[in-house]
């Protein structure tokens, strides 16, 4: 059982951060119960949506006020609400913090929008792309004299946006085991991407960060930490920042016998560097560049494919990659010593489980079965 067994989610239906931070606390151990749209009901079981693992599903129509008062009655039992609707949806739809903290005092109550609570934005439509554009994180992403490359949605939906929910979560379920009371979380994913260049910033203000992308130690810029092609069209990645490791990266890669080369740290010098060192990379496969440079302190690794990924030793010898119903996935991370994780059934149709959760919440058949009647709730 996982460090966060006993704690009770209610996860109103959403994509991407809202489920990622659901996906954390159920691999944690955390009970997730997911309010979906009546309207979903119908749809097949989503094994393939990874960030739905975990979830036992209720159908709710929360246009009915009937459903809106079977899910605060979920919610008196909760720990914890997660929501992912945009600012006022929730209090229209009878569901704000005011109404769910008088309910339960006790309820963390979990906001995740990209541009916050309040702010001359806060209304207005956007995606990961949009929320890191703002916080600047976007502009510093890229090759020079190139436009800026959106990092996939990593940034902003899930390490500004779900992981900082998440984080936000388990801080109030401390901070509450104190007080005694629940609070609310407004996690933004400007805020979250901000925080997460705080090191470039603190670089930056020491005046070691150009804002001209693609110039700078880490954003592509030095011939050191960067990526090269090889001789069979592979990939592999160098990250040879300390003295030592750039010592051994030019030692191995015969770089450093070509006479007198410019100091590491010499701007001037990185173009120059950079292609060399492209032209050495050039010069064998990627498994030939493995059996030199793999497992010594240069700082490599070959840049693998997601089958790559799955398939290499040092992540099977760690089963950081799992299947379950015919599904690839990376399993729940951190491990734990003591409260061991493990990777939680896959999600099941909409409405599958709505039943037999109104029934442990408390609700008697006969209400159950006005419910159903009514729309307000649906069993799959």
């Amino acid at each position: 059982m996982g460090p966060l067994n006993g704690v009770k989610v209610v996860e109103l239906q959403g994509i991407g951060p809202g489920p990622f931070c659901g996906m954390m606390l159920a691999d944690m151990g955390a009970e997730v119960i997911r309010v979906d749209r009546s309207s979903s009901v119908g749809r097949r079981a989503a094994t393939a949506d990874i960030l739905a693992r975990g979830r036992r599903s209720v159908a709710v129509d929360l246009k009915n006020p009937d459903g809106v008062e079977a899910t605060l009655k979920l919610i008196e039992g909760a720990d914890i609400l997660i929501e992912g609707f945009r600012p006022g949806v929730m209090e229209r739809l009878g569901l704000g913090p005011d109404v769910c903290l008088a309910r339960n005092e006790r309820l963390i109550y979990g906001r995740m929008t990209g541009w916050g609570q309040n702010g001359q934005m806060a209304p207005v439509a956007g995606h990961d792309i949009n929320y890191i554009a703002l916080s600047g994180a976007l502009h510093a992403i890229g090759s020079a004299g190139d436009n800026p490359v959106p990092p996939l949605n990593l940034v902003g939906d899930f390490g500004g946006g779900g992981m900082l929910l998440a984080f936000g979560i388990v801080a109030a379920l401390h901070e509450r085991s104190n007080s005694g009371k629940g609070q609310v979380i407004d996690a933004a994913m400007t805020d979250g991407s901000a925080i997460l260049m705080n090191a470039i910033f603190g670089i930056m203000n020491r005046g070691g960060w150009s804002d001209n992308r693609g110039t700078n130690l880490l954003d592509g810029g030095s011939h050191f930490y960067n990526t090269y092609e090889t001789k069979d069209g592979k990939w592999v990645s160098v990250g040879s920042i300390e003295p030592q490791f750039y010592a051994l990266l030019l030692e191995k890669s015969g770089l450093g016998a070509s006479g007198e080369l410019p100091d590491q740290m010499s701007r001037e010098g990185w173009p120059g560097m950079k292609d060399s060192l492209a032209a050495i990379f050039r010069s064998k496969t990627r498994d030939e560049w493995d059996e030199i440079m793999l497992g010594t302190d240069i700082c490599y690794a070959p840049v693998l494919s997601f089958d790559e990924a799955r398939a290499h030793p040092h992540n099977a010898e760690r089963k950081t990659f799992l299947e379950q119903d015919g599904i690839h996935q990376a399993g729940p991370a951190p491990r734990f010593s003591r409260t061991e994780v493990e990777l939680p059934a896959s999600c099941g149709a909409p409405g599958a489980e709505t039943r037999s959760i109104l029934k442990e919440a408390g609700f008697k058949e006969a209400d159950i079965e006005a419910l159903s009647d009514s729309g307000a709730v649906i069993q799959a």
